[in-house]
C-alpha cells in the first residue's frame, strides 16, 4: 500500500485492528490508533513505534463524536490521514434462554458498529476530498450478507455499513478516494470469544488483516472471506427460506457475559 500521510485505525487495541496496525508500521506509514482500552491500545502503540514510525493513541469511545473530531484535527495538523480504517466494533446479541437481544442491546450495537462509524468517516472525508487523495476501509463481517438470527441487530448493523461503503464508494468515484468494504468471516480475536457455537473456516487477525490490506491496496469494492463462506453468505438471500434456515442452523450460537 502506497504511503503519503498517516493511517488511523479505530478498534486498534487488539484483533483485526491490532493486527492491521502492525502490518501498516511495517510498511512505515505513521499511525493514529483509537480504541477503548487504554492499556492494550498503548501497547500496540508501543509495538509500532519499535518499527521505527510515529504512533499517535488515543482511548476514546467512538460515541464521543467531540473526542474523535478533536483527535483528527490534532493529527491533520501534523500529517495528512491519507487512510482510515473504521474498525471498531462490538458483537451482542442472544444471552442464555433468550431467543431475543434487548432493545438497549440492539440500539447499543446499531450506534457504536453503524452510527459511529458514518460519523468518523464524516470526521475524516472532508480533507481528503479537499486533497482529493485518500483511502477508506470499512470492516462490516459476512453477517451483513447472511443475517445472524442470534444477533439481529450485529446483523443489520454490519449491513448498513456494506450498504453505506458501496454507496459512498461510488458516490466519491472521480474525487481519487477509494472504498473497500471488508466483510470478513470468523477470526480468532478477543471479541470472537464471546461467540459461543461453530466457528467454520476460522483464520487469524494477522491472516485476516492482510487479506483486508492487500484487498485496499488493489482497490477492491469487497473483500470476503474465507472463500466458500462468503460465496455461501452473499447467495443465502437467493434460497428459499427453509434451505436457508438448514444452512445456517449449524452457525446458531450466543453470547457468552
Amino acid at each position: 500500500m502506497t504511503s503519503g500521510g498517516s493511517a488511523l485505525i479505530t478498534g486498534a487495541s487488539s484483533g483485526i485492528g491490532e493486527a492491521m496496525a502492525l502490518q501498516i508500521a511495517r510498511e512505515g506509514r505513521n499511525l493514529i490508533l483509537v480504541g477503548r482500552h487504554a492499556e492494550r491500545l498503548e501497547a500496540v502503540g508501543q509495538a509500532c513505534r519499535a518499527l521505527g514510525v510515529t504512533c499517535r493513541t488515543a482511548a476514546i469511545d467512538m460515541r464521543d463524536r467531540t473526542a474523535f473530531a478533536e483527535l483528527v484535527r490534532l493529527s491533520e495538523a501534523d500529517e495528512p490521514i491519507d487512510l482510515f480504517i473504521s474498525n471498531a466494533g462490538i458483537l451482542d446479541g442472544q444471552r442464555g434462554d433468550d431467543p431475543l437481544e434487548s432493545a438497549d442491546s440492539a440500539a447499543t450495537v446499531l450506534d457504536i458498529n453503524l452510527v459511529s462509524a458514518i460519523a468518523a468517516l464524516h470526521v475524516v472525508l472532508p480533507a481528503m476530498r479537499r486533497r482529493r487523495r485518500g483511502r477508506v476501509v470499512l470492516v462490516s463481517s459476512l453477517a451483513a450478507f447472511a443475517p445472524l438470527a442470534d444477533a439481529p441487530a450485529y446483523s443489520a448493523s454490519k449491513s448498513g455499513l456494506l450498504a453505506y461503503g458501496l454507496a459512498l464508494r461510488d458516490a466519491l468515484r472521480g474525487e481519487g478516494i477509494g472504498v473497500t468494504v471488508a466483510c470478513p468471516g470468523y477470526v480468532a480475536t478477543r471479541m470472537g470469544t464471546m461467540h459461543q457455537g461453530h466457528r467454520p473456516g476460522e483464520i487469524s487477525s494477522a491472516a485476516a488483516a492482510g487479506k483486508i490490506l492487500e484487498a485496499a491496496a488493489r482497490g477492491h469494492a469487497i473483500c470476503g472471506f474465507p472463500f466458500p463462506l462468503y460465496w455461501s453468505a452473499r447467495f443465502s438471500l437467493f434460497i428459499i427460506e427453509p434451505v436457508r434456515r438448514l444452512f445456517t442452523k449449524g452457525l446458531r450460537f450466543h453470547v457468552s457475559g
